[in-house]
Order: structure tokens, then C-alpha cells, then sequence
């Protein structure tokens, strides 16, 4: 099937978009109360979308980290808020008159926080990735729907209106016949990285008890608290916390691959990496390179920290240090968070061959849609209906990659059934599909 510019362009987001149902307005007059648990750099992003929406109040603010709850608390109050201040979340989970909270704590905390506002009868904003454990993230999908609560997961590049048109491109058949995807990161942090500073006495302003929550106990450290100027919170390099770049930018690729391939997992994946050139602290491979079968067709994940040099999609577009490639047999379509370029195949003319794809060498830039995120979210909280980034959505996005991770941490290749969540004939892959949490807390 092929498809001109003209045609490709009326297919917009409809077909895709109505997936997460028909949208209805919330009127300006229809507060929506909401508590904000965490508030690093994401919690601060989100708030901030949220708070430009009319119907949004910000009723709680709740963070273990004294400097970040001061600031919370100030910037709401700037834009007309009078939230109150938390230092536990479950305070927050007591009240009554919330009616949703953005959850952007680090992922370990996850779990138990969405599954604590689940029961307690709020709907819920979630950052991705959903959790750190397969077992987690299942119960976090059952206990949305056992409490009927609206959860959106924090994949907002499936709100982008490029990346939708990308899902309807892909489903439509006009790259033909799809065989490969490949989704990368790269970058260049060698040789220090985030540095290797020593354990030491955790700030006088920090509940670290309970920022560790149910992580093993551990003495502080300040790349395993993660707060910094410079960069996004380094926890996301140390296991007990997070699952390294594989879950925290593969699973944007991976969410949009496998929800244009309209799949829900893969078969089996095999991985190799480690930890080859920095000289830090962090857990996590700087190098990695994920292979996953599906029924007829593979991707391929890389994250590499040691040369940031991209590969060439196209003269147009250059290097990418991120995004997606759909290799399909009437051509290939990148697209990252700036749009989407098709580079049509020049197959060699036989008699009997078919023309060649019209897509010639199609550029369609794009931007991120967060706050269309958020207000699809706000919406679906009035319908009642699943947002666009629904948990189901968010939790088989984040199973591919802690797969990705499990075949990297046993170093073999493992099979997975998507339909019944279990890994085939191996007991010590099977033992990552969960984690043991820390008492008091459990799921």
C-alpha cells in the first residue's frame, strides 16, 4: 500500500486518539483538587503543566526533601493555589477532598504509592516507567481497575500529534512489509560520569528512611539520592531505585514501537553490555544492546554513554542521538520528539516490479504535547473513560524493558509468554520478575 503526501496528511489522530475516547470538556467551574507527591525536576514539570489548566487547584503538596517541598509549596502559591505541605504521602491519600494525584517520585515508590491512591479513591497522574518490577506494575493495572480509577501514565509523546500520525503510517502498511525497528540513546559522559562520591550523613533536611521507602536500607549517597543542578536525578542508575536507561528513555521508544505494531510484548530477548568506561558509582551498563523477537519481526534497543555520535538517518535530518527507525520493505520512517521523516526504498526496477512508494523523502516536524497529556487525563477523569497513555498501556511498555534488563543481569537469552506475564523454564530470570520490599511496606 502506498500513500501520497496529500492522503498522508488527512490521517490525522482520529483513528488513534479516539482509542482513548471521545474527548468532552471539563469546564472552568469543575475544580479538580489535586495532590502533588514529589516535586524534583519531573514533579516540578508536571505541577506546572497542571496548574495552567483553569479547573485545576492544587490542594497538596508532599515531598521527603525540605528544599523541594518549600519550593512546591511557594511556586503553587504563586499561581493562586494554598495547598497544604506534606512530608508523607499517605497524608495526602487521607484526604477526602483530593480528587487526583501526580505521582513523580522516584520509581521505586511507584507501586505502592499508585496502588495506595487506587484504594483510596483517587485517580492518578503516574510517572513512567510504572514501576520497578513486572510483578509491580500488574498490580498496579489490577488495582485500577478493581477501584475503576483513571491512570495516566507519564508517555506523553503518545499525546504528540507526529507520533500519532506515526501509529496510523505504521497500521496503514505503506512502509510495507515491517521486519525491523531499532530504538537507540546515546550519548558521551565518559570518563567521569556522575562521579563517585562517598556514603555519608544524609542532609538534616531529608527523611531518608523514607525516601528509600521499600529499597533495601542503605547509607546515604548522594548519586543514590540523585538531586543535582546539572542533570535529572541520579537514582536512575542504581537497581534498587530504577532500571537504568533502558527503562527510562527506552521505554518511550518502546511504548510508541509496540503500540504501532499493535503488540503487547515480545517473545524472546537476549542482551549484552556492562559497565565498560565510567568511573562512577552508578549500577547500570553505560553500554547496552537489547535484541527482542516478535512473531515476525525484531527490535533492537541500544544505550551506549561512551560516544555520543548517532547514526546518519538522512542528509535532511543528520545524526539523532535518540529515536526510532521502522524498516519496512517500501521504506524507513524515523521519528524522535522534533517529528518524522520517511526515506523511501530504490529498489532495482524489474519488469514485473511494482512503483515505488510515492512518500518521497516526507519531513514532518513535530512537538512535544505534555500539556495535551495532562488534559486528555483531566477529561478522562469527568468521562470515566481510559486515558491515551492508560496503565495497561504503561505497564506492557514497561515490561519489555525490564525484560530487556533481566536478560542483561542473567546474561542468556530468555522467553516470555505476554499473555500470561511468565518467563519460560528459568528460575533465576523468573526471581526478577518481582522485588522484596522493605518492612513496613508492601503491595
Amino acid at each position: 500500500m502506498t500513500m501520497d503526501r496529500r492522503d498522508f496528511i488527512k490521517v490525522g489522530a482520529t483513528g488513534v486518539a479516539l482509542a482513548a475516547g471521545t474527548r468532552i470538556g471539563i469546564g472552568a467551574s469543575d475544580k479538580v483538587r489535586v495532590g502533588v507527591i514529589g516535586y524534583g525536576r519531573q514533579g516540578a514539570w508536571n505541577m506546572g503543566d497542571f496548574m495552567k489548566r483553569p479547573e485545576v487547584s492544587i490542594a497538596a503538596v508532599c515531598d521527603v526533601y525540605g528544599p523541594h517541598l518549600n519550593k512546591a509549596l511557594a511556586t503553587a502559591r504563586e499561581k493562586g493555589n494554598s495547598p497544604d505541605a506534606y512530608t508523607d504521602f499517605r497524608r495526602v491519600l487521607d484526604r477526602k477532598d483530593i480528587d487526583a494525584v501526580i505521582i513523580s517520585t522516584p520509581d521505586h515508590w511507584h507501586a505502592v504509592q499508585t496502588i495506595d491512591a487506587c484504594e483510596s479513591g483517587k485517580d492518578i497522574y503516574v510517572e513512567k516507567p510504572i514501576a520497578t518490577s513486572i510483578v509491580e506494575g500488574r498490580k498496579m493495572v489490577d488495582a485500577a481497575r478493581r477501584h475503576n480509577r483513571v491512570v495516566q501514565v507519564g508517555t506523553q509523546q503518545r499525546s504528540a500529534d507526529h507520533f500519532q500520525k506515526v501509529v496510523e503510517l505504521v497500521r496503514s502498511g505503506a512502509l510495507g512489509k515491517i521486519s525491523e525497528v531499532r530504538t537507540w540513546n546515546v550519548g558521551n559522559q565518559y570518563p567521569q560520569g556522575i562521579g563517585n562520591p562517598p556514603d555519608s550523613e544524609p542532609p538534616a533536611d531529608l527523611d531518608w528512611d523514607m525516601w528509600l521507602g521499600p529499597a533495601p536500607k542503605r547509607p546515604f549517597n548522594a548519586n543514590r539520592f540523585g538531586v543535582s543542578p546539572k542533570w535529572f536525578s541520579t537514582f536512575r542508575w542504581f537497581w534498587d531505585y530504577a532500571g537504568g536507561m533502558m527503562c527510562d528513555w527506552g521505554v518511550h521508544w518502546i511504548d510508541i514501537v509496540q503500540w504501532a505494531m499493535n503488540i503487547d510484548g515480545p517473545a524472546r530477548i537476549s542482551a549484552v553490555g556492562g559497565k565498560f568506561g565510567l568511573q562512577d558509582n552508578r549500577e547500570t551498563p553505560d553500554t547496552l544492546e537489547v535484541i527482542y523477537q516478535y512473531p515476525e519481526w525484531v527490535m533492537m534497543y541500544s544505550n551506549r554513554e561512551l560516544n555520543g555520535r548517532g547514526p546518519i538517518i538522512s542528509e535532511t535530518t543528520g545524526h539523532k542521538g535518540g529515536g526510532i527507525t521502522f524498516h519496512g520493505a517500501n521504506g524507513t520512517l524515523f521519528v524522535d520528539r522534533s517529528g518524522f521523516e520517511i526515506i523511501p526504498e530504490r529498489k532495482r526496477r524489474t519488469p514485473d516490479s511494482q512503483p515505488e512508494s510515492m512518500m518521497e523523502g516526507m519531513v514532518v516536524k513535530g512537538v512535544e504535547r505534555h500539556p495535551e497529556h495532562v488534559l486528555n487525563f483531566l477529561e478522562c477523569m469527568k468521562s470515566r473513560q481510559k486515558p491515551i497513555s492508560d496503565i495497561e498501556a504503561g505497564h506492557t511498555s514497561t515490561t519489555t524493558c525490564h525484560l530487556g534488563n533481566i536478560a542483561y543481569r542473567t546474561g542468556r537469552a530468555i522467553e516470555w509468554d505476554p499473555k500470561t506475564e511468565k518467563i519460560h523454564a528459568d528460575s533465576d530470570a523468573s526471581r526478577l520478575l518481582s522485588r522484596e520490599y522493605r518492612k513496613p511496606w508492601k503491595i
